[in-house]
């Protein structure tokens, strides 16, 4: 049940309101590598460069430099996109209605781990398939992405300048995440929290 001091929503973007699968971008680079799905798996958590470039620390062509040189390959640069864009997979119109619904209600932002590959075939591809033409952004009062912040979460540093940019307080705001460490790193500061643990949570939540 929403809580009535609640006055401002933070919502995460992948596995809240994106429907995400990590497994098929692994899977995916396993079919371009020829490695294993394992060894894949092992790389894609090993490897400093995915949160380098969620940071924004590299650019895309670094990126999927970076990319190649971990699986070992010489894709070009759409065949590289495309299995890093796999995970992408769609966003429910529902939850894009509910969002413009919020609006009415409360401050509705977007904080998201994210990099600009994502970003762009979000805008470019997900959401016109979905016959909403509106970009990422609109759907919410304003949208924070790590790659343009230079900054992640869990760090407090991404909340903080969340709240001092836009005069919340910690205790009449609500943030919702999938990844337990990213809600903790938001409850360190006070924020309200929920945990979402299943992709049609938000829906329930917000009677949607």
């Amino acid at each position: 049940m929403l809580v009535p001091s609640v006055k401002s929503l933070i919502f995460d973007l992948g596995g809240v309101i994106l429907d995400l699968s990590v497994d098929h971008t692994l899977t995916s680079f396993a079919d371009l590598s020829k490695m294993s799905r394992q060894k894949v798996e092992e790389l894609y958590v090993q490897s400093t460069g995915f949160l380098e470039y969620e940071k924004g620390l590299i650019d895309d062509r670094a990126f999927r430099d970076f990319v190649r040189k971990t699986f070992s390959i010489s894709a070009e640069d759409a065949a590289i996109d495309d299995c890093w864009n796999a995970m992408l997979r769609g966003i429910p119109a529902v939850k894009l209605e509910l969002l413009l619904r919020l609006q009415n209600e409360f401050q509705v932002f977007l904080l998201s781990n994210t990099n600009a590959i994502h970003l762009h075939h979000i805008n470019e591809i997900i959401l016109p398939q979905e016959r909403h033409s509106m970009p990422l952004d609109s759907y919410f009062h304003k949208a924070y992405y790590s790659h343009r912040m230079g900054k992640r979460k869990p760090d407090a540093e991404i909340f903080e300048q969340v709240l001092e940019e836009n005069n919340l307080l910690p205790e009449q705001t609500l943030f919702l995440d999938d990844y337990a460490v990213n809600i903790e790193g938001a409850r360190s500061l006070g924020i309200k929290t929920i945990h979402v643990t299943s992709p049609n949570l938000i829906l329930d939540y917000f009677h949607a």
